[in-house]
């Protein structure tokens, strides 16, 4: 075989290959598959169909048809907020958001948004809610507050996301941050409240430590009262007797030996049973 019927042949082998690739890479691109947890939205020349794809394998016309995915199973997406509150103190807020697509438009959301939903509508949504609450809240109540101001930044989401086809699933105010100058108004004031707090303990335990020792004079002097209501002129007699009747008991027949001054006159006839 000459070198010309050699150079024919080796363009007929190539011709078959770019054949052979070209139908097989048509017969692959005839189908698809959309995985659970995904829609898709089915093109035909650029044009979106009405139904989009449900998951599992399906057939299109290569070079005709596209099919663009779209992933319809919760996402989070976290977003800082600049706002103002009610007293016009600085707010930064953090959020955090857990959305879905909602599976039956994803088609109208691509159309109307396309794949950029992210940066086009949740993330300005997000701030718009958060200044339209927290311009209701001052600063302080944005704190004593929270859950109240995060449930009126969710409803305001859920109203402003679901004319695009999204789903609101969770939604956390995550942080609220101030400017220095409040965060330290705010230390001090918690501070002077924890002082006054303290004070007020120690109040009270001094006016009960007070009012636990007038009950104690009182009863005591309640016990005195009684006693002198039970001490009568009979009773009085009646320990001088007693008194007298034990120093008696206690003599010895000795009289006492005097070194100085008077002798003591004593009744011998007293003593003697008075003879």
């Amino acid at each position: 075989m000459n070198k010309k019927g050699n150079s024919k042949l080796i363009v007929s082998f190539f011709m078959v290959c770019m054949i052979f690739l070209f139908v097989a890479g048509m017969a692959l691109g005839a189908f698809y598959t959309i995985d659970a947890g995904e829609r898709g939205v089915f093109l035909t020349f650029g044009k979106a169909s009405v139904i989009e794809s449900q998951p599992g394998f399906h057939f299109k016309i290569p070079f005709a048809q596209n099919v663009v995915k779209l992933e319809t199973r919760t996402k989070k997406l976290e977003v800082e907020a600049d706002s103002s509150s009610k007293d016009l103190q600085d707010v930064k807020t953090i959020i955090a958001l857990n959305y879905h697509l909602i599976p039956e438009e994803v088609t109208n959301l691509y159309t109307s948004i396309g794949q950029s939903y992210e940066t086009r509508v949740i993330a300005p949504a997000i701030q718009e809610s958060v200044k339209s609450v927290t311009a209701k809240f001052t600063a302080e109540e944005l704190i004593t507050r929270r859950s109240e101001v995060r449930d009126g930044i969710k409803t305001e989401l859920l109203t402003r996301l679901s004319k695009y086809y999204i789903a609101v699933d969770d939604f956390n105010v995550v942080d609220f941050q101030f400017s220095e100058e409040f965060d330290k108004a705010i230390e001090s004031k918690v501070t002077a409240e924890q002082l006054k707090l303290k004070a007020d303990r120690d109040l009270e335990r001094i006016r009960v430590e007070a009012n636990q020792k007038i009950a104690q004079a009182q009863a005591e002097a309640e016990a005195l009262r009684l006693q002198k209501q039970e001490i009568t002129p009979d009773l009085v007699k009646l320990r001088e007797i007693e008194v007298q009747r034990l120093a008696i008991e206690k003599w010895n027949g000795v009289m006492p030996q005097v070194t100085g001054g008077a002798m003591p006159l004593i009744n011998v006839g007293t003593v003697n049973g008075g003879d």
